[in-house]
């Protein structure tokens, strides 16, 4: 039931980026703050087909992710969908989703 708040980094609202930035962090990793420098820095790329629980799942058209969630298994994500909306699961195989992915990202220790 969390909205989704713009620039939101905290439990009383999140945007995607806050949402897996405050996640990680509350296990003890550090990742940049927004959607793009996620993509850009953090992690290694990972293949749709080798996506684990816990991996940064980017979507977006062009060459520059637009949202960010976390891959929790079985084709599913967790995350911050947009203003008007809540922190949800959401499939990654939807046709708004599956159309838009771009990648994933694994976040190590």
């Amino acid at each position: 039931g969390t909205p989704y708040v713009w620039g939101g980094t905290t439990p009383a609202g999140f945007d995607c980026s806050g949402f897996v930035q405050y996640v990680y962090a509350q296990n003890g990793i550090g990742i940049t703050r927004t959607t793009y420098t996620q993509w850009d820095n953090d992690g290694t790329y990972v293949s749709r087909a080798n996506l684990q629980p816990g991996d940064l799942v980017y979507f977006g058209t062009g060459s520059a992710p637009s949202h960010v969630g976390l891959y929790v298994g079985g084709g599913m994500m967790i995350h911050s969908p947009r203003t008007g909306d809540v922190i949800k699961y959401t499939t990654i195989d939807s046709g708004y989703y599956a159309s838009r992915f771009m990648g994933g990202k694994r976040i190590v220790r």
